[in-house]
């Protein structure tokens, strides 16, 4: 009796510790998990965090420039594009171009630039192209000088323009034209302007439009191409 009840004795004190000692694991290992749960999730929002933080000065530094877009586009109007877009990309948030569109005289690849004005002609006003561009400057005319009432948001004559290329006849001046304005010819790419430049750069002005000729990389196929949109 002594015996048993002494043993029993230490059972129960044996019991009841290994059940504290369970417990206290039990707690320490929850807490644990609880304490590497909120580190994981404290990552987690710092991350977020530093995302968003990268995005928002991303958002702060990006310049955008507002465009209008006119003729041949299925929507035309006024477009908010990002600095470094081409006029290529200007066309397709304007719905891309209609089925009437003719971009031989466009140079798709330009950039953009802020208050750019982008007309699409059509392939009859590309054809008649000196009417068209003589309409434009009779248009302009009138809008400005409105009821003797300057208009500053009508587009501005750069007939005026001594750094321009464009003449009365809406052609392209050999002699005067930079680098973007001659590669608004057809056929003509940054390679063939840049060659157009160091020739009259090197040999002189032309003389006259069948020189171009001499140019290397421009043959009779792309001097017919362009002889009607061309002068000196």
């Amino acid at each position: 009796m002594t015996f048993t009840y002494r043993h029993k004795k230490q059972i129960i004190l044996c019991t009841f510790g290994l059940v504290l000692l369970l417990v206290v694991a039990s707690i320490f290992i929850i807490k644990n998990i609880n304490f590497e749960d909120k580190e994981d999730e404290n990552i987690v929002l710092n991350t977020k965090k530093d995302i968003k933080k990268d995005k928002e000065e991303e958002d702060v530094s990006d310049i955008y420039y507002q465009v209008d877009i006119k003729g041949e586009v299925i929507n035309p109007g006024i477009y908010t594009v990002k600095e470094g877009s081409r006029v290529i990309d200007v066309i397709r948030l304007a719905g891309d171009l209609t089925d009437n569109a003719d971009t031989s005289v466009l140079n798709l690849s330009k950039k953009v630039k802020d208050e750019m004005v982008i007309i699409v002609y059509s392939f009859n006003e590309v054809e008649s192209f000196t009417e068209t561009k003589e309409k434009e400057e009779i248009e302009q005319e009138a809008c400005i000088n409105q009821n003797d009432i300057i208009n500053d948001a009508c587009i501005e004559d750069s007939s005026n323009d001594t750094s321009s290329s464009v003449v009365i006849s809406g052609k392209i001046s050999l002699n005067t034209a930079n680098l973007d304005e001659l590669m608004m010819l057809p056929g003509i790419g940054e390679a063939k302007a840049e060659a157009i430049i160091k020739y009259r750069e090197e040999v002189g002005a032309f003389q006259n439009i069948e020189e171009l000729k001499e140019v290397s990389g421009i043959g009779d196929a792309i001097f017919d191409q362009i002889k009607e949109s061309i002068t000196i």
